[in-house]
């Protein structure tokens, strides 16, 4: 792979490795912290991967293992800050910014692996086979662990909002 090709891989990829770690953490600096440290590996071992389509897999494996291994040393702090939301204007109406934030939240307190499991098939849009590549665990383990993660999530939503419509917003694919 020629620096040209890795300039053109890192244009390419730059806003799914941020957006996989974005998700996870809600912080914006933690994102670009652990985009930055993906991409340098991935400039320190370009030469052992075979495919563009291998270089994706590889982004998107790393990128949530990077997320996972930082979860754990920042395991001390229980809460993530969300005040580094973008500022995109929102026509949502204001139950639905509630609701939006509130699930943020419940993801956010999430342990990491069904916390990763969560941002790559409903932030990411990937399947439960793709997920079990990229996190390398079986394919059994991956929807076990989205099963309680919205299991959990449907508990704490019915705490904020009525049952029917936290079943709504939370429904597995």
């Amino acid at each position: 792979m020629t620096q040209a090709d890795f300039e053109s891989i890192l244009r390419a990829h730059q806003a799914m490795v941020y957006s996989i770690a974005y998700h996870f953490f809600r912080n914006g600096a933690v994102a670009e912290e652990i985009a930055q440290d993906v991409f340098l590996q991935l400039y320190q071992t370009r030469q052992t991967l075979a495919s563009p389509a291998h270089v994706v897999a590889w982004l998107r494996r790393t990128t949530t293992h990077r997320c996972i291994d930082a979860a754990r040393h920042r395991s001390r702090r229980k809460e993530v800050p969300l005040d580094e939301l973008p500022d995109v204007p929102d026509t949502r109406s204001e139950r639905d910014l509630l609701l939006s934030e509130t699930l943020q939240k419940m993801v956010a307190s999430l342990p990491a692996k069904p916390r990763a499991v969560v941002i790559l098939r409903y932030s990411e849009d990937m399947d439960v086979e793709d997920i079990s590549r990229v996190l390398e665990m079986p394919v059994r383990t991956v929807w076990t662990h989205l099963r309680r993660a919205v299991a959990l999530m449907r508990d704490k939503a019915s705490r904020f909002v009525p049952v029917s419509e936290a079943r709504r917003h939370a429904s597995i694919r």
